[in-house]
């Protein structure tokens, strides 16, 4: 499930099973912040 997240950096969030991935999209490229389980990636 891909989501647009609001006041938070990473523009978008990604859910694969228990993990989480935050990335943005930057012309021709995705730069990926964070890669961590859901209970871990917001802290």
């Amino acid at each position: 499930m891909l989501s647009r997240l609001t006041d938070f950096t990473p523009e978008y969030r990604l859910r694969v099973g228990d993990y989480r991935i935050l990335f943005e999209v930057e012309e021709d490229q995705i730069v990926i912040y964070r890669v961590r389980h859901r209970k871990d990636v917001y802290r």
